[in-house]
């Protein structure tokens, strides 16, 4: 342990903290000729740095003890950053292609060392407004969240090892705290956080606050969320924390791990993806009309789904007479009930993923944190119509999840409210 007690680090004292930390320091040989560093950490939360020498690289996230970008006045554990120590590992034994290693943590200073995503990896969000396409990502999504969901809930393991693993992430009890509150909360009261265009999105904001059908639902979701120890779920899978190239894709800042309900993660994904297709007319310009780019954007929603459910039932069908102790073979000991099982069981979380997606829509709409898809549409006019049908769509999916029976029946609505 470099230092005794917690400070936040600034270029001079990491360098100093490098130098005392031999698993840091050997990944770079010492050799600190020509030693970059550069704080990247354009998130809510946290300092991120990225250490580059001739010989070799990492990145260092430190956790402060509040919330970044909003400052002192809302503090925040930095506990946080064991949980999300303890979810990189842990996933990454499951899916190790798919989250960066980890070389360091250090408990007292809330700081965790991990490999350098190299360019030309780029945060997916700024990919999706930049117009790239990613022909692997749907794939590789869906294999992560397969793995991860699959083989940390009771399809795979034993009621015991399920509950010895739910108690180790109990402690994370803040962060999911701040989820519940900015996600199922304050976009359905007047809160000092909740922003939106304004005054384009006055009348939109007061009608979500309005909306007795809404809050019944999102009230359902909320109780899932704080009550369904499903599975080890990343906590806050949108487009901002995943890194990918066009073929490598890394999902990093499982920092709100606990376990939860599965669609949590599937719907925060493919609901930032809806998210950027409404933003992509704000992006066009001449001679790109993104049109080609918005049916891309909704086939790999389609693919994320669809590979999902697949993968994840394949997993399923090879350990069905494994540890699992959610269905015992002693007592669904047939194919046709077998069958019956998993179709019920994927059908509810099909909707599950569509309304916690949805929800993940509005608050990013008229909520406290908003995403740069829309963000960086300078005209507010423009911005706001944009946001406005997407919101439409998220409070339709939300009230009406379970009259979808398909994720072609999503992309159909998609289209039908962008037209």
């Amino acid at each position: 342990m470099a230092f005794s007690e917690f400070r936040p680090l600034d270029e001079k004292s990491l360098i100093e903290y490098i130098k005392a930390t031999p698993s840091l320091s050997s990944k770079i040989v010492d050799n600190y000729d020509g030693l970059k560093i550069k704080e990247v950490g354009d998130g809510n939360l946290n300092f991120v740095y990225i250490i580059v020498a001739p010989s070799g690289s990492f990145v260092i996230k430190q956790a402060l003890p509040y919330i970044r970008c909003i400052g002192e006045s809302w503090p925040m554990t930095k506990e946080r950053a064991y949980f999300e120590v303890l979810a990189l590992k842990q996933h990454g034994a499951l899916c190790p292609e798919h989250v960066p290693e980890v070389y360091h943590f250090d408990r007292t200073m809330s700081l965790i060392g991990m490999r350098y995503l190299e360019p030309p990896h780029i945060i997916l969000r700024k990919g999706l407004i930049a117009g790239i396409e990613y022909p692997l990502l749907a794939e590789h999504m869906s294999e992560y969240m397969a793995k991860t969901l699959f083989c940390t809930s009771l399809l795979y393991r034993s009621t015991t090892e399920h509950k010895r693993a739910v108690a180790e992430f109990c402690g994370n009890v803040e962060l999911c705290r701040l989820t519940e509150q900015v996600v199922f909360s304050d976009p359905y009261k007047v809160s000092e956080y909740n922003r939106w265009t304004s005054p384009y999105l006055d009348r939109d904001a007061e009608t979500v606050r309005e909306d007795n059908l809404l809050k019944i639902e999102v009230a359902e979701l909320k109780s899932k969320f704080c009550e369904r120890a499903q599975a080890l779920i990343h906590g806050d899978l949108h487009t901002g924390s995943v890194m990918v190239t066009p073929d490598s894709t890394q999902v990093i800042d499982p920092e709100f791990a606990f376990y939860g309900p599965m669609g949590f993660d599937i719907g925060a994904f493919i609901g930032n993806l809806i998210l950027a297709f409404f933003a992509q007319d704000g992006h066009a310009g001449q001679g790109n009309d993104r049109k080609s780019y918005k049916e891309w954007i909704l086939k790999t929603i389609e693919d994320t789904w669809n590979l999902f459910h697949q993968k994840f039932t394949a997993l399923w069908d090879e350990h069905k007479n494994g540890s699992g102790e959610a269905y015992l073979p002693a007592i669904y000991n047939n194919p046709e009930l077998q069958k019956l099982i998993q179709e019920k069981y994927m059908k509810e979380l099909f909707h599950d993923t569509l309304g916690f997606g949805a929800a993940k829509m509005i608050r990013r709409i008229v909520g406290v944190a908003h995403v740069e898809d829309f963000e960086s549409i300078k005209e507010a006019n423009i911005r706001a119509d944009f946001e406005q049908r997407a919101l439409e769509l998220g409070k339709t999916l939300l009230k009406r999840r379970r009259e979808f029976v398909s994720i072609s029946e999503v992309i159909s609505a998609m289209k039908h409210v962008q037209s």
